[in-house]
């Protein structure tokens, strides 16, 4: 029996939950599962632009481990876009551990200072 996974640092976890192709009703399509570490390493990748080695330090995983999440995301994303199924992101084993884009600390959105809007946490030490 293997060991339990890490938890993986997430930064932000999206709104929207679902896509779906358009003209198709939901009930009548496959779904394929993004989990939120996955969300978070293709953001952090392709969005961030960030390479490899920078965006495993973020998720405070091993390079070769953000690449296997990176690599299982991607096709996932593949085969939804590429066989019109739908994407649902759910699950995961992470921990949600925000970064201010601005000053680069770490927070708690639920800090005495922190706010927080539509999904994004306003840092209380830039703001």
């Amino acid at each position: 029996m293997g060991r339990p996974p890490k938890e993986r640092r997430v930064g932000y976890i999206p709104e929207v939950k679902f896509f779906k192709p358009v003209g198709i009703p939901k009930r009548e399509l496959k779904e394929v599962s993004l989990t939120i570490e996955e969300v978070e390493a293709i953001r952090l990748k392709d969005k961030e632009d960030l390479t490899q080695q920078e965006a495993s330090e973020r998720m405070e995983v091993s390079r070769p481990t953000f690449q296997r999440i990176l690599t299982e995301a991607r096709k996932k994303i593949t085969d939804a876009l590429i066989e019109g199924k739908s994407l649902k992101f759910r699950g995961g084993n992470y921990r949600f551990k925000p970064r201010c884009a601005k000053c680069g600390s770490d927070f708690n959105p639920k800090q005495k200072n922190g706010r927080h809007r539509w999904g994004q946490q306003v840092c209380p030490q830039c703001d």
